[in-house]
């Protein structure tokens, strides 16, 4: 699985200006990576799919953003999503997975009022940035329930994909290709098995539908980990275009010779390649956590907690940021024509400098929130 993302390296990367014109997965990518068997990685065996561990699921994750960020994002965040469905319960998965095993599915916050009707519940509105929603078979949006005398119930809800519209909202600087646009449901009914607790900053609740462990732990960590995957590929083809710059390119004053050879650019590609390898070790090493989190848990009773959660999280914070240094240190190194607006140098910067801005990479409230768990104190914020 991970020589099939490897190989598709050249040629995600020959499609990416289309991409990120097309403000969209191209469908023959999609096609590609249905045929290959991405979608599957981490997917249940029982429902078709292959169920490896999160570690070979951020390998795959990774190649594949190596070649194009936005097409990246856009499995990740698509073919992880059986972890997040895994708490929903039996009918639903069966339902979700169909015969043939089909599943890609967003997952989406912003959470938005539910009314509870027989049998269900009816939900009108809009959640943004549903990455991959042109070629999802469903999504998975937050609703918030009321409760007499306190406060609503967070759930997630299994939406199937002719039961949403779709919005072009999403214009910009970069990421553009995984058209992470706004979707619309208007006065839709959700039975109540397709409707399940919010797990994502909480413990689990729902029924135990697969034996596996990795299934039933808490989901905030393997959220960090679905998207550091993107981004630790996206700074390795930063670092790959690097390479072929000094090899290919000369110093503009004598002597006139590869800038491979010159000890400056020698030391920024060194330094890179170093960063870049630590940031690897360290987000395979909080999958691995992940892992055995939930198997200590279900197999051993020890509880995964939310303080072991978090700092899982804030270990792949930690590890992006070393992978931000490194292309940091490239794009400022590698001439200002990489910054030209067709540049495809510039375009996994600025693919990049979006990641950054998810909520999921502010480092700073999640190492306090951490540090406040551990000392006893209930935490400022869900993350």
């Amino acid at each position: 699985m991970i020589r099939r993302a490897t190989a598709m390296r050249h040629t995600l990367r020959e499609r990416q200006a289309v991409t990120e014109a097309g403000g969209r997965i191209l469908e023959e990518t999609n096609e590609e990576f249905i045929k290959a068997g991405f979608y599957r990685v981490v997917q249940p065996r029982r429902f078709g799919g292959y169920e490896f561990d999160l570690p070979t699921y951020v390998r795959v994750m990774s190649e594949v953003a190596r070649g194009c960020p936005s097409s990246g994002w856009v499995l990740a965040l698509t073919s992880g999503h059986p972890i997040i469905l895994a708490d929903h319960c039996e009918q639903a998965q069966v339902e979700a997975y169909g015969r043939d095993g089909e599943y890609r599915c967003p997952s989406l916050g912003s959470p938005i009022p539910v009314q509870p009707v027989p049998g269900g519940y009816k939900v009108s509105g809009f959640w943004d940035f549903a990455s991959g929603c042109d070629i999802a078979t469903h999504i998975m949006a937050s609703g918030l329930i009321p409760q007499e005398g306190g406060a609503p119930k967070p759930v997630l809800m299994l939406i199937d994909r002719k039961d949403y519209s779709i919005v072009d909202n999403w214009k910009m600087l970069g990421m553009q290709g995984t058209g992470s646009r706004r979707v619309v449901v208007d006065n839709l009914f959700v039975p109540e098995h397709r409707v399940a607790p919010l797990a994502m900053w909480g413990g689990i609740t729902a029924e135990r539908v697969h034996a596996n462990p990795m299934y039933n732990g808490r989901k905030a960590g393997f959220f960090m980990i679905e998207g550091g995957a993107v981004l630790m590929g996206t700074a390795r083809g930063m670092l790959d275009l690097y390479d072929e710059l000094l090899r290919t390119k000369s110093m503009r004053f004598a002597p006139k010779t590869k800038l491979m050879e010159h000890h400056e650019f020698q030391h920024y590609f060194g330094v890179a390649q170093a960063l870049l390898d630590n940031a690897d070790a360290a987000l395979l090493k909080a999958a691995q956590d992940y892992m055995d989190a939930c198997t200590m848990q279900s197999e051993q009773g020890v509880e995964f907690s939310e303080e072991e959660d978090r700092r899982i999280f804030l270990m792949v914070q930690q590890a992006t940021r070393l992978a931000f240094e490194a292309a940091d240190r490239l794009f400022t190194t590698a001439g200002t024509q990489i910054g030209q607006s067709t540049s495809m140098f510039g375009r996994y910067y600025r693919d990049l400098a979006i990641q950054r801005t998810h909520f999921t990479q502010q480092m700073d409230r999640t190492a306090v929130n951490f540090a406040r768990i551990h000392f006893g104190f209930a935490p400022l914020s869900p993350f």
